[in-house]
């Protein structure tokens, strides 16, 4: 492929879980959420000019903002959210002493029984590989979770997978990658 592909990927709004510290289950977005979609225009958050290849995570709070950002995505499962196993629904109080730091400090763990930060960058370096052929030369909007954005953002800069849960993403915020012959790169 020649020139660039631009990727812009989309967090999610606001949630119930989000706002109460929940690990998720597939909710709809909260009242907030759905105002913080209400606030942006897709022309001015997004930055985006003429035909688009929009698509988005399968969960209900993505295909949602989707819908409210105005665009029609066809569902990519590789955009689902980090599979929390049994945690799913549970607060952080729910887990027991300990159960949680091995998640956070060991890219490998997986003490919920669902994925690991590593699978989920495996899972997401796939997508992005099938990218430049599936879409070129339109540019790809992706609607999908915060824990996506940042193996994204990890691949694109080669960074250690300790770097995880170092990065901060916001509802509704987004991040531009831009695709130039074998290289993904992080446009902010």
């Amino acid at each position: 492929m020649t020139g660039v592909l631009r990727l812009t990927l989309v967090s999610h709004a606001m949630t119930d879980a989000m706002a109460v510290g929940r690990f998720p289950v597939d909710e709809p977005l909260s009242e907030l959420g759905r105002r913080q979609v209400d606030a942006v225009r897709v022309t001015r958050a997004l930055g985006l000019r003429g035909e688009v290849h929009p698509v988005a995570a399968p969960e209900h709070r993505t295909q949602q903002t989707a819908q409210l950002l105005g665009l029609k995505p066809a569902t990519e499962r590789r955009l689902a959210d980090l599979d929390c196993g049994r945690w799913r629904g549970l607060s952080l109080d729910d887990l027991g002493d300990g159960e949680l730091e091995p998640w956070l400090t060991d890219p490998a763990a997986k003490p919920h029984g669902g994925e690991s930060v590593l699978d989920l960058r495996d899972r997401v370096a796939g997508w992005l590989a099938s990218l430049p052929a599936a879409t070129a030369p339109r540019p790809t909007v992706a609607v999908t979770h915060p824990a996506v954005v940042r193996a994204a953002i990890l691949l694109a800069l080669d960074a250690p997978p300790a770097s995880f849960w170092r990065i901060d993403v916001a509802p509704v915020s987004r991040t531009v990658l831009h695709f130039r012959g074998a290289a993904w790169t992080l446009r902010l």
